[in-house]
């Protein structure tokens, strides 16, 4: 599937089967890929949320129940699920989020699966450049749901302009493991399921792990399957997005640095890599550092 480069300058949330055809061009790195993104032209600011936690704490709920509020006041919402893929057999589980289908049909609400195709960070190599498509195309908020392991909540720092981190009451025993890092990278915690026991509990101790590392982020409690707190969240992600971003050169030097390393990798097939590995093993005196060293 080609597309024609002018198609980026045309782009516009109306049309979402043309949203639809050029992400699957720049995600697949089709014929017309790299004149479609030099082309990409950004009519407004369009702010990219990040959401982002362990599995299980309800970030697909909680986006969900931020979709709903947002597209009450008439926004058009595009909404980029990042699905694990196994490193095993090359495959991945887009399930196209359950709990996001009463807005699939929705003609303010775009919803797309995009798998990490290996990426144990959690995040497509092709996110950066999928992202910047929506924001092209003039949707008022673009959110990225990551897989939540690995280091996918450091990278997606690196990627969207305010970062929420989704937290449960049951993260309470783990409070002084968390990474100073994570602290440093959200803009807000959301301790989400904040009907369960020690939620309050939680939530104030992740608020003076904040002070004591002078940090401030805002702690907010929700209960998104029901709604509850979501407003709060809404009015934080609305007023943080008015605000010049300080991190904005930190944020373009990490995108320039990942599209950088997609490109010099881009003739590494990780599955023929995997096959050549296999072969390569029937030697007994296989040493991967002169495998590597042979490979390039």
């Amino acid at each position: 599937m080609a597309i024609h480069p002018d198609t980026s300058s045309t782009l516009n949330n109306h049309n979402f089967k043309q949203v639809a055809r050029a992400l699957t061009v720049v995600e697949n790195g089709l014929k017309g890929a790299d004149e479609l993104l030099k082309n990409l032209r950004f009519g407004k600011n369009v702010p990219i949320i990040g959401i982002t936690g362990p599995p299980g704490a309800g970030k697909s709920t909680l986006v969900n129940a931020l979709i709903s509020q947002l597209i009450g006041t008439n926004h058009k919402i595009a909404v980029l699920a990042i699905d694990p893929t196994s490193p095993f057999n090359f495959g991945s589980l887009l399930g196209d989020r359950i709990r996001m289908s009463a807005h699939f049909n929705h003609p303010n609400v775009f919803i797309r699966s995009l798998a990490t195709r290996g990426s144990l960070g959690g995040l497509s190599a092709k996110t950066i450049e999928m992202a910047d498509v929506l924001r092209a195309a003039g949707f008022d908020y673009v959110f990225i749901e990551t897989v939540g392991v690995g280091q996918s909540e450091i990278e997606i720092a690196g990627l969207a302009d305010v970062t929420l981190v989704v937290l449960v009451p049951e993260s309470g025993d783990e409070i002084q493991n968390i990474k100073s890092g994570l602290m440093e990278i959200a803009d807000a915690f959301v301790v989400n399921k904040a009907d369960r026991e020690g939620a309050d509990l939680f939530a104030n101790n992740l608020k003076k792990l904040a002070e004591q590392k002078n940090e401030k982020v805002p702690v907010f409690k929700t209960v998104a399957s029901q709604n509850i707190g979501v407003d709060e969240v809404i009015d934080f992600i609305t007023s943080s997005s008015q605000i010049e971003n300080s991190r904005k050169a930190m944020l373009l030097a990490e995108k320039a640095y990942r599209l950088i390393q997609q490109k010099r990798m881009a003739d590494v097939d990780k599955k023929k890599l995997q096959q050549e590995i296999t072969k390569a093993l029937k030697d007994e005196n296989f040493n991967l550092y002169s495998f590597v060293d042979k490979i390039f």
